[in-house]
């Protein structure tokens, strides 16, 4: 058959596609496939974004309500606690003390200062960014940069207890009760066998407690401020909390212990 006795084209059908329009075609699909792909990445990066803010922010906001209502940390910045917490040392403290959990004698709290105790230098000015990140991490519990306006110290008497230094074996007594604390958390210089350089006999008066550094020859403590016009004690509503164990370094990493056997006879004289 010639091409004059071809056929005519039927009214309204398609030409039959040529080689290059399905070449097209092909480019063509896969084109929008990969802008396809290319969108679905997209959106699966903003998701995965999105979602990592999310977490940060949460855990902001749980480590904020946390360190606002539950614990916190704080730096060491002197020697008056040696050996049981040294220069540098970082600390949890338990915020529920002494608000939903009552102070023991023992226990090793942090305090603002009550009046005096703290012999302040300035501080060396931060850059912008360097203070920005402290207070950042602060926000958090990660960082203590009102370290310096804190103090650490163990209770040794509480509200009503008679508080003596020393008895003939030089022991501090507490009721009467001579604490057997030297060995144990006291540190003393060679050859002293006193377990406190200043001699007192105090009683602790309602809402307030006598504490002492654990190392008594160089600490500023209730002891050390005994005739100042607070007596020496400090406000129980002073006290931020209790010390709960070392978190840094990682090689010191303990609890931090209260002695509870060293005040036992404590408790049972005044249970008498």
């Amino acid at each position: 058959m010639t091409e004059q006795d071809a056929p005519p084209a039927r009214p309204g059908s398609r030409p039959e596609p040529t080689a290059s329009a399905s070449v097209d075609a092909v480019a063509k699909s896969e084109s929008e496939a990969r802008s396809r792909r290319k969108r679905g990445k997209l959106r699966g990066w903003k998701a995965f974004l999105r979602d990592v803010a999310v977490i940060l922010v949460a855990a902001i906001v749980i480590s904020f309500l946390i360190k606002t209502f539950l614990i916190r940390s704080f730096y060491i910045p002197s020697e008056s606690m040696q050996d049981t917490l040294q220069v540098n040392d970082r600390i949890i403290v338990n915020q529920l003390t002494p608000d939903l959990m009552p102070v023991e004698r023992g226990d090793v709290v942090v305090f603002r200062d009550p009046g005096g105790w703290l012999n302040q230098q300035p501080e060396p000015e931060q850059n912008g960014v360097v203070a920005f990140f402290d207070w950042l991490l602060s926000i958090i519990g990660l960082t203590a940069p009102d370290s310096n306006d804190h103090l650490i110290k163990r209770v040794i008497g509480l509200p009503g207890d008679n508080v003596v230094c020393c008895n003939e074996f030089g022991q501090v007594t507490v009721n009467g009760i001579p604490l057997d604390e030297i060995g144990l958390y006291v540190r003393l210089p060679d050859g002293v066998t006193k377990a406190s350089r200043d001699d007192f006999d105090v009683v602790v008066p309602a809402n307030s407690l006598w504490v002492m550094g654990d190392n008594r020859f160089s600490s500023a403590d209730s002891a050390f401020h005994r005739n100042d016009p607070s007596g020496g004690f400090v406000p129980i509503d002073n006290v931020v909390g209790r010390a709960l164990l070392i978190s840094w370094p990682v090689n010191r990493w303990t609890p931090l212990d209260n002695y509870p056997l060293v005040f036992a006879g404590v408790e049972r004289e005044e249970a008498e």
